[in-house]
């Protein structure tokens, strides 16, 4: 009797794949866990003591809107080194997929196309969906790279963005700066926003880490601290970008989330000043730990960025070969979460050695 009571928006969400993973982690003894997208280091203590002093000091009631002015300023201060010919502000949203969120109810009408590339982070297409829009995808399968020209041919006098995700959730590829620089130049030619999730950011092992807001000022950009500092749990994320579209964001915010958790926002404050490089350094080998183990079993485009790898399956569909890794002990991600494909399935490195390891084993056992 209750169904009729549910708004039809209802219908654009599954019960993420992933969720039930992680369910079955939680009951699972002993699991080989690869499943997770999060660090596997701890919130740095620098960044704790800041949560607590606010804490203590009385910061708990709502901020502004649009964050605290102290991380604001901070930010602010860091965009215009990189971006210093451009106008662009910030705000401070309740973790990057807040901003995400409120992205899409300030620049999707019902029936405009969005676009974004297949695979892609499992939100995107609930989210086009959410605010109304029409979710249009690109497939980059085999090598996960960007065709202008197919991108060129998409786009539609319906188009209103395009969302780009690089490095990117699930593959772990990184977007060229050629490729970035085509993307961004095309968007701005045709009328079109281009969004850059960029919550990857910190996390790019071969090349220097290329914005597409480089090359056109009308970039939206996410970014936040969930993945850099482990901070998943703390919802503090931020978008930067032309002052009138972060207005729009910023008045959706106060009719949403109201604001990002202030204390969270002062341990914020202290995560922008601290060095993540050993962090860096230790997931760049964890990569190359993953890629040697499995190069010779599997077909694997090479991850220069986040912690993730996407290979092929060796045989049958990732969800029967999921299933057998998950009767090995091993838990990790049908590609399908992630694409229109059921031909790969997501690993995540930020894992203990030990615990990589025994992953890597089962999956060569498992490729015969």
């Amino acid at each position: 009797m209750f169904d009729r009571w549910l708004a039809d928006r209802n219908d654009c969400f599954e019960s993420s794949g992933i969720r039930k993973v992680f369910d079955l982690a939680a009951a699972m003894k002993d699991p080989i866990n690869l499943s997770i997208g999060q660090p596997h280091f701890d919130v740095p203590l620098e960044i704790q003591d800041a949560c607590i002093e606010a804490i203590r000091g009385g910061k708990n009631a709502y901020s502004q809107t649009q964050g605290i002015g102290p991380l604001r300023q901070r930010l602010a201060d860091q965009i215009r080194d990189r971006f210093p010919h451009q106008q662009r502000d910030v705000l401070i949203t309740s973790g990057t997929s807040g901003g995400l969120v409120l992205s899409m109810l300030a620049l999707v009408n019902p029936g405009d196309e969005v676009i974004f590339f297949d695979p892609y982070f499992v939100m995107y297409p609930a989210l086009v969906r959410l605010a109304g829009g029409v979710p249009v995808v690109i497939d980059t399968y085999p090598d996960f790279r960007i065709n202008l020209q197919r991108v060129a041919d998409t786009i539609t006098s319906r188009t209103k963005l395009v969302l780009v995700n690089s490095p990117a959730n699930p593959t772990g590829v990184t977007a060229s700066e050629q490729e970035l620089r085509e993307l961004a130049e095309l968007c701005r030619e045709r009328g079109v926003v281009l969004v850059s999730d960029e919550i990857y950011s910190h996390f790019q092992y071969d090349d220097p880490f290329v914005s597409p807001a480089s090359f056109n000022d009308e970039t939206v950009v996410i970014d936040g601290f969930s993945k850099s500092h482990a901070m998943t749990g703390w919802r503090v994320g931020y978008i930067h970008g032309p002052p009138p579209l972060i207005a729009a964001m910023a008045k959706m915010q106060q009719f949403t989330f109201v604001c990002a958790p202030q204390p969270a926002q002062w341990g914020a404050l202290a995560a922008v000043d601290i060095d993540l490089q050993r962090h860096v350094d230790d997931y760049r080998r964890k990569r190359d730990l993953v890629v040697a183990g499995l190069r010779d079993h599997y077909e694997l485009s090479r991850p220069t960025g986040a912690f993730y790898a996407f290979p092929q399956v060796p045989w049958g569909t990732a969800d029967s070969f999921v299933r057998r890794a998950i009767e090995n002990r091993l838990l990790i991600i049908p590609g399908n979460i992630f694409s229109g494909r059921d031909s790969h399935f997501r690993i995540s490195y930020a894992a203990d050695d030990e615990t990589l390891h025994r992953g890597l084993e089962v999956l060569r056992r498992l490729a015969h």
